[in-house]
């Protein structure tokens, strides 16, 4: 299958967990039947927290690190606050 197979397996492998992860946080914090702006809101939250740890891990700036490090604290911050 070669690399570019590989990657593509560990990527499906990656978007499984996270799509369990956010199920069970859902279940977990009762968002299933709230408002629905709340869980959309939430649902972007997520969102962007997941690509902001996918950058945080690609990146070997550690200046862009702590950028993104603080992102995800306010990022958690509003998600505590729903």
């Amino acid at each position: 299958m070669g690399d570019a197979g590989e990657g593509l397996i560990d990527a499906e492998d990656r978007y499984q967990q996270r799509m369990a992860e956010r199920e069970q946080d859902k279940q977990r914090k009762g968002v299933v039947g709230a408002d629905p702006e709340r869980a959309r809101r939430r649902r972007n939250l997520d969102l962007a927290k997941a690509e902001l740890e996918h950058q945080r891990d690609a990146t070997t700036s550690e200046i862009r690190r702590e950028q993104i490090q603080q992102a995800l604290a306010e990022i958690d911050r509003q998600i505590a606050a729903i």
